[in-house]
């Protein structure tokens, strides 16, 4: 084998590594941004379900209130009664 034809063999070897080198780095930056985007998606999911669980705390807190409001007057209305009676 002479000179050119070691040198062309080289080359092409190198090329050939550079190519692998960058499919490696894409592959890992593809993942990375996988990885980055799934983590995103949860925490967004974690937040949308914590606001959920305090919506519905406050809805139960206002229909506890609203109760305690209605029989507050109910026992109004009967100690009035019976006061008049």
């Amino acid at each position: 084998m002479n000179t050119e034809e070691q040198a062309r063999e080289r080359m092409a070897q190198q090329r050939q590594e550079s190519q692998h080198v960058q499919d490696v780095m894409l592959s890992r930056a593809e993942t990375e941004a996988n990885n980055l985007a799934n983590s995103s998606t949860e925490e967004q999911a974690r937040q949308q379900m914590a606001q959920q669980r305090q919506e519905s705390q406050h809805v139960q807190d206002a229909m506890l209130s609203r109760a305690e409001a209605e029989l507050g007057m109910a026992s109004d209305s009967a100690d009035s009664s019976q006061i008049q009676s």
